[in-house]
């Protein structure tokens, strides 16, 4: 028996800036999950610390569900 699971397109897109419970982000890549879209978000840096920078600082995978547009984010643009 085989089963499929349909899934509809994913609602971000790679390069696009999201708004979540933690800050702010972009998606870096959109993954099928047990019949529902993650992604992995890249977020923004704060300043920089004393101590230096070697890259970002944190890249979390989120649940579509969890993520949002900015609310600055125009349609228009």
């Amino acid at each position: 028996m085989i089963t499929v699971i349909d899934l509809a397109r994913p609602k971000f897109c790679k390069g696009q800036k999201v708004e979540f419970i933690g800050g702010l982000g972009t998606i870096i890549q959109c993954h099928p999950n047990s019949g529902y879209w993650s992604d992995l978000v890249e977020m923004e840096m704060g300043s920089e610390p004393d101590i230096g920078r070697i890259g970002y600082e944190t890249t979390i995978l989120l649940f579509e569900t969890d993520i949002t547009l900015p609310t600055d984010y125009s349609l228009a643009s």
